[in-house]
Formats: C-alpha cells, structure tokens, sequence
C-alpha cells in the first residue's frame, strides 16, 4: 500500500479509504444515499391534526344528542337513525374515494374532504329540523369517508413498510384523542352556549388544518418508498384474493363490531347498571377513552415495532393479543361488581387500543402503491359494513330480550374471532423493506 517510506501518496490515500468502508460494511459509506423525502415530517403532522378533528366531530352529536332529541321532539330510533345514515354514507363513498385516490392526485382531494367537514359543522348552526339534520350529518358522513381514505396512503407514500407502523400510530392516536374532546368539550359548550355552537366551534381547527395542509404539504410520489410488489397486489381484484389483505380487514372488521357496540351503549350501561347520571357517565368515558386509548395506541405501536425487527408477522401478533387479552376485563365489567366496572373498562379500552397502529399499517403493507386509495376504502367498508353498522342494534335487541349486561357480552365473541383471523392472516404477512432498501429496490 505504502509507494515509499516518505508518505502517502493520493492514489495509496483512494487504496485506504476503499480498505476502510470494505471493514466496516455497516457504515454509512456502504448504505445507498438515501435522502429523507421531503415533507413528510410536515405531512404527518398535518394529518395527524385533521384526523383529530375527523375524530372530534364525529363524537359532538353524542355529547349533545339529548339536547338535540328535546328540541326537535324526537325519538330514540331517530336519534339512533342519525348515526345510521352517517354509517352508509360512509361506507357508501369508500368505493369512489378509493378509485379517485388511485388515480388523481390526493392534496387536492384531502383539501376539499377537511374544508367540507369544516362546512358541514358549521351549517349545522342554520339546522331548525331533524330532517335537514340528517342531512347535514350524512354529508359529514362523506367528508371523513374520503379523508379517511386518502391521508393513510399519502402517508404509505411518504414512508417506507418498515416506519408505517410507527407512523401509522401516531397518525391514529387522534382516535381516542379527538373522541374524549368530542364528548368533553361538545358537552360542556352545548351546556353553556347551545349545542348548535358546539358545532361552530369544531369547524374552525377543520377549516384552519385544511388552509395549513394547502400551504405546506406536499404531494409524494405514488409508491415513493416502495419496493416492487406483485402483480396480483397492484390490482383491485388482486385485493380479494390477498390473504394478508383480508386477515387484517377481517380481524378489524370484528374488532369494529365489538368497539363500535360497546362506545355506542356503555353511557347507557353506566347510566342503568351503575346508576350513574348522563353528566357522571360522560365526564368518566372522557377521560378513560383518552388515557386508555391514547396509551395503548402508542405501548402497541411501540411494542409491534420492536417485535417487528425479528418478525413481520408482529404487525398481526399485537392486534390478535389485543383482541383477545381485552376479553376478560370487558367481561368484568359487564357482568362484575359495581366496584369494578370502572377500572375493568379501563383495563378493556387500553388493551383494544393496543392493536389500532399496527392493523393499519399491516393493511397497507400488503398492497401495492397503485391500489392504497382503494385497499383503505375496502377496509372502511367492511370494517363498518361488518362492524359498527350492525353491533349498536343488535345489542338493542338482545338487550330488549334479556338485559344490557347479557347484551353487552355476547359482543365479545367477536373479539375472539378477530384474534383468531389476526393469527391466521398472520402466516401471510409480506416481508418489511426499510427506506433504504424500498429506495434500493425501487
């Protein structure tokens, strides 16, 4: 190496340093220079602030709905109908967002969904009739159905399979966030100031997210951070048969129905069983849905990145446990002492929150970029067409024929069966690529 005992020259210099990175192959100077994409910190951001918003609006009308229900004159079935056609609309537009979302460009798109939420909200001051009410929720209905789609696969977009988890946690720890400030805030403006400005006040983050996601964010390309996918996963009818695909949406789907009955009866069931009032038992779900949730977002996303290093199938394995650790306290709590209906629900919401980051992020991890848009409408449909949309009546007419304890157990088979398809669709998961090797691959 050495030309001569005076000193190195350039070219025995080249010789060193080609010896040096040869020595130390994990080191930078072996990595593909890889760039971080540009916005997508911002992007995140952005959208995480939206999604809560999403979520905040969605749960104003039941911190209010009593007050709605003794102006208008109206029934329970009607109240209960509001949240039904807010349930097809949703599932309804799914099919259409996703075929836009794979085919236009999604800022724009994103833009209109949260200033039509924002809108919605805000008519709702001008709404002196139950029909015009419905209206007005079914359309908000249509708004959070397209953002619902589109800001999961700018996100996919933006990171590689291998980060999605972890960002896709983040993205949904606005779920139990926005809900308990959906229910705190909705409850505590209706009873001051009306519940119509309970609505006001939710449109102006909306509107304000939607001005800040028109300046700052931009739009990734389409399979950005993606390695090269199969055929059959970059096809709409390749998502019927995609195993990996359907375990997630499936298992989510029965998560959903026991979720989705449980938030819609539990006020009723602290309210009866427990003899709490209506303000005692909103004032206690508040502030469980978002410590309970919002912590088990985040322990299960952090624990399914960990485990995802020595398995893919992690993505499936912590939303399984999730389901089915969350069986026993939930029974405690409905069919339990008075003493521990409390801390048994608690226990029960922390431990299905676990799975809410990494189902997400297994469902976009085995599609192709070409159809995200389109896998994530599927998941809102089926996930709504098998859950929430089915779980709140039955349970009312189970309850009608028993009792809302009996009722609200039976749910929880559902629970079970999501673990078992998690774990089935856990042997199909696809191999995570991190940034770098997705950019290596691309």
């Amino acid at each position: 190496m050495w030309c001569c005992r005076r000193g190195v020259c350039g070219d025995c210099v080249t010789r060193l340093l080609l010896w040096a990175d040869i020595l130390k192959p994990m080191s930078e100077a072996t990595k593909p220079r890889v760039p971080a994409v540009a916005g997508a910190t911002v992007a995140l951001v952005l959208l995480t602030g939206m999604n809560l918003v999403n979520y905040l609006d969605r749960y104003i009308l039941p911190a209010v709905q009593e007050q709605v229900k003794g102006e208008f004159h109206i029934s329970d079935a009607q109240i209960g109908a509001l949240t039904f056609w807010f349930m097809i609309a949703y599932m309804g537009v799914s099919p259409l967002t996703g075929w836009l979302g794979d085919r236009f460009s999604r800022k724009p798109m994103i833009i209109v969904a949260a200033l039509a939420i924002a809108t919605m909200n805000f008519l709702t001051a001008s709404v002196h009739d139950y029909a015009s009410l419905n209206f007005r929720h079914a359309a908000l209905g249509v708004g959070e159905a397209c953002f619902g789609v589109f800001a999961p696969a700018v996100l996919a977009d933006f990171y590689a399979g291998a980060d999605r988890n972890r960002v896709l946690t983040i993205f949904n720890i606005a779920i139990p966030v926005g809900a308990a400030l959906g229910y705190t805030a909705g409850g505590y403006i209706g009873e001051h100031h009306g519940w119509r400005e309970s609505f006001i006040a939710s449109a102006i983050p909306g509107a304000i997210i939607a001005i800040l996601i028109w300046i700052f964010m931009r739009e990734p390309k389409r399979g950005e951070r993606e390695a090269k996918k199969p055929a059959d996963k970059n096809t709409i009818v390749g998502l019927l048969t995609n195993k990996a695909y359907l375990g997630s949406v499936l298992g989510y789907a029965f998560v959903t129905f026991s979720l989705g009955g449980m938030s819609w009866w539990i006020a009723s069931f602290l309210q009866r069983v427990d003899g709490y009032s209506a303000a005692q038992a909103g004032s206690i779900m508040g502030p469980i849905l978002a410590v309970g949730g919002l912590a088990g977002t985040i322990t299960g996303g952090v624990i399914a990145q960990k485990w995802s290093k020595k398995t893919e199938r992690a993505m499936y394995y912590v939303p399984a446990l999730s389901a089915a650790l969350a069986v026993a306290p939930a029974l405690l709590c409905f069919l339990g002492p008075k003493s521990t209906t409390i801390p048994a629900l608690a226990c029960a919401i922390f431990l299905i929150f676990l799975g809410t980051g990494p189902v997400n992020a297994a469902t976009l991890n085995a599609v192709g970029p070409n159809v995200r848009a389109a896998a994530m409408a599927g998941q809102l449909l089926i996930i709504h067409l098998l859950g929430d949309l089915i779980s709140p009546p039955l349970i009312g007419v189970i309850s009608d024929h028993s009792n809302l304890r009996i009722a609200l157990s039976t749910t929880l088979i559902a629970l079970l069966l999501a673990a078992v398809i998690f774990f089935i669709g856990s042997r199909y998961a696809p191999k995570l690529t991190s940034t770098v090797e997705a950019a290596a691959a691309a």
